[in-house]
């Protein structure tokens, strides 16, 4: 959210650019390099990642083959599917990590996440499935309802993870049984909190039903308007869906850890989506000096931002329930939108205030009404 909350003085300030950077912003990585080096080897592991044909996922992915991990990538069918499954097998290939698997799934289709639910069950029958990395997502689309009547967004970025953890629960309880322990990591945002008066923070259920086409109309402003307050709600969803299943499993005595983690805001390919649906709109007018002025001011590097997740993975020091990435200066005090977070280390942040058990119960309830799926724990 880079844009939506730079003084006016600052974007015409930045008039005076010179030339334009063309294509994507490149900014170099501040914290990464030295994060990698302490990064335990994850051999003999298995780590599905979802959304991970660019950007954070791809970056992730790669580490863990790096790291000598068995790495599944959940992706929608494509070429650029095809593609990233290359790239990881060529780092597997060259680190002694077992070949990578590519299992087809639209985040979009209740159906289709269920058929790689049964994919997954069915590749990892030997091995179980040792982290679960919820990584996928899109922002700023339009009130559009899916197949299956949920709000595109919400369905997207939230429930087919709800779902798709349900039926990987087996797999996962499997890895914890045989190696100590198994992990969920789920992938937030700095903007689960916004500052547009008109924007309610809290979590409304409603954006959890079948309420897709019904829920604001369509917007066209950068982190404004109804658009935006869906995208709110779905990554303030990860977080609550974090602290819920947490406090599921703990009651259970499972060894399988849930932690969450949010990014910073990084150049990656998710507002390139959001400008592509129309949901930036007042964007697509400014000049590419401007907005590159602005990115390179306000994010870090594409690597920085996967830290955060990265740590949910890997790191053994991680506990469950914990929320990891950049902290800022004042996100503890308020429940409002706070810049400071945009970029920094992946460090451990205070428990969202927004997540309390009210949220939990009325997350849990919801989003198994949508989907259809009862954890079994």
């Amino acid at each position: 959210s880079p844009l939506a909350y730079q003084p006016r003085s600052r974007v015409l300030a930045a008039m005076g650019c010179g030339s334009s950077v063309k294509g994507k912003v490149d900014i170099k990585s501040k914290h990464f390099p030295e994060f990698r080096k302490g990064l335990p080897s994850m051999s003999g592991k298995v780590v599905a990642i979802t959304g991970c044909t660019s950007g954070t996922g791809l970056i992730c992915a790669k580490v863990c083959a790096e790291l000598q991990a068995r790495v599944v990538m959940v992706n929608r069918p494509s070429a650029r599917a095809d593609a990233a499954l290359d790239k990881v097998r060529a780092v597997a290939a060259a680190s002694g990590a077992p070949e990578p698997l590519l299992v087809h799934c639209d985040l979009m289709s209740f159906k289709s996440v269920r058929e790689a639910g049964l994919k997954l069950q069915s590749e990892l029958a030997g091995s179980g499935l040792d982290v679960l990395c919820n990584n996928a997502g899109i922002m700023g689309f339009g009130d559009i309802a899916t197949e299956d009547g949920c709000d595109i967004q919400m369905q997207t970025n939230h429930l087919s993870h709800f779902l798709l953890t349900g039926l990987c629960m087996q797999l996962l309880q499997q890895a914890a049984d045989a190696r100590g322990e198994a992990r969920v990591v789920n992938h937030s945002s700095a903007a689960r909190k916004m500052n547009e008066p008109e924007m309610s923070n809290a979590l409304d259920a409603k954006y959890l039903g079948k309420n897709g086409g019904n829920l604001g109309g369509t917007s066209h402003k950068m982190f404004k308007g109804a658009n935006f307050q869906r995208y709110q709600q779905t990554k303030l969803a990860n977080v609550i869906f974090t602290y819920a299943l947490h406090d599921k499993l703990q009651a259970s005595g499972s060894k399988i850890k849930v932690l969450v983690a949010h990014p910073g805001v990084a150049p990656t390919d998710l507002a390139v989506g959001t400008i592509h649906a129309g949901g930036m709109n007042d964007l697509k007018g400014m000049p590419t000096c401007i907005v590159n002025q602005i990115f390179k001011s306000t994010m870090h590097s594409e690597e920085d931002a996967t830290m955060g997740i990265l740590r949910c993975c890997c790191d053994p020091k991680a506990n469950s329930g914990e929320f990891y990435g950049p902290v800022g200066k004042k996100e503890h005090l308020t429940n409002k939108h706070d810049s400071s977070e945009y970029k920094g280390k992946a460090e451990l942040k205070k428990e969202e205030a927004l997540a309390d058990k009210a949220a939990r119960d009325a997350l849990w309830a919801a989003s198994e009404a949508s989907t259809g799926e009862q954890f079994t724990l």
